[in-house]
């Protein structure tokens, strides 16, 4: 007999499963997925074998009721749905995995913690960097000295036909977290929006696709401050990426550079040089693996194939532990409070202080 029970909530044609929250389960030994739900019958019927589930439902409150599950998956990535479906989740005493971004609001992400921290559930978001074993390597880098003091963090988000503010939101959310695994939380942002390369207005204000709520600009940059005096900037520019995009962040030192891709598994790279690569600089990349400098990889799969396994299987030893998860809904609030200091900034046209205690959308705010 299966040690946990898992059921799963997916939404087709209003955030479908993720990616592939859902099928993860039904290779662990330890897990019997005993249900699924989606309104929508055709997605349930094609859920049903992909997932291993024991049966279906329609309406996810009736199979939290019936099934009483003790880990769900919440896999929509339309955020509009992700409040109802954990708070629904948490009064049954589910455990969770959550799609990310995790919430719309600091509003909504202080109920979600509040609701789960009552009942002392545990919940991880599929920032799948976060598990990624490079970033363990990394952190033993720097802490080594590897590129000396760190001064700052740069990075960049897809910048496709999402680019700007909606690209913070779906794809910046990855490299926002990573900036703050590897800095910390933030003390400030300073942020500008764009829209066709002036400064963005409040009659250009218009919804987000998949549920993200207010949405302005096609061009995001943002500084924030950080403790020890290092300094994180975030782009995006709406059809800025090229072929291969940017996406990722650089983690610049007195001695030197790391590149840092998004997703699980991928390789980092190392400059031993003051110089970052300029034309000055002497020193080559050096491939960082999941097992170090100039190691030969040995993972044959990446990103979500490898990432949700990692993350579900972390989810279970916290539940095991009594600890929280390495992406906890405490680390993914610090991520939407990095996205919310954006639109705070640029409303204000100052910097903003963090933390914040701003329960509402700012852009909201602003319309008034």
């Amino acid at each position: 007999m299966a040690k946990y029970t898992v059921a799963i909530i997916g939404s087709t044609g209003r955030g479908d499963y993720g990616h592939g929250l859902d099928a993860v389960w039904k290779d662990f030994d330890d897990c019997e997925v005993v249900a699924v739900a989606d309104s929508d019958p055709q997605g349930r019927e094609k859920a049903i074998p992909r997932t291993g589930a024991a049966k279906g439902y329609a309406d996810y409150r009736e199979m939290l009721e019936k099934e009483r599950p003790q880990i769900v998956a919440v896999c929509p990535r339309w955020v509009d749905q992700h409040r109802e479906m954990m708070l629904a989740c948490a009064e049954y005493g589910c455990h969770m995995y959550l799609e990310k971004p995790f919430c719309r609001t600091l509003g909504e992400a202080d109920e979600i913690i509040r609701a789960c921290e009552m009942r002392h559930l545990k919940v991880a978001v599929a920032h799948i960097a976060r598990y990624s074993p490079q970033l363990l390597q990394v952190k033993k880098l720097i802490d080594a000295g590897e590129i000396g003091e760190v001064l700052e963090i740069r990075a960049r988000g897809k910048e496709d036909a999402r680019g700007g503010a909606e690209d913070l939101w779906v794809l910046g959310t990855h490299v926002l977290d990573l900036m703050r695994a590897f800095a910390g939380q933030p003390e400030s942002c300073f942020a500008t929006l764009y829209q066709q390369r002036k400064r963005a207005t409040r009659d250009q204000i218009k919804p987000g696709n998949e549920g993200l709520g207010p949405l302005l600009g096609d061009r995001v940059d943002a500084i924030y401050r950080f403790p020890n005096g290092i300094t994180g900037y975030f782009s995006s520019q709406r059809g800025a990426g090229g072929n291969p995009n940017r996406f990722g962040l650089r983690i610049l030192g007195t001695k030197g550079v790391i590149d840092h891709p998004s997703g699980y598994g991928h390789a980092a790279y190392l400059m031993n040089d003051a110089h970052w690569s300029g034309p000055k600089a002497t020193a080559k990349w050096r491939a960082i693996s999941s097992h170090g400098i100039d190691q030969p990889e040995t993972l044959t799969a990446f990103d979500y194939v490898t990432g949700n396994p990692a993350v579900a299987r972390d989810l279970i030893q916290a539940i095991e532990q009594d600890r929280a998860p390495k992406c906890s809904l405490v680390e993914a609030r610090g991520t939407i409070e990095m996205v919310m200091a954006v639109f705070e900034s640029h409303c204000k046209n100052a910097p903003v202080v963090l933390p914040m205690n701003i329960p509402n959308h700012p852009l909201t705010e602003w319309v008034g």
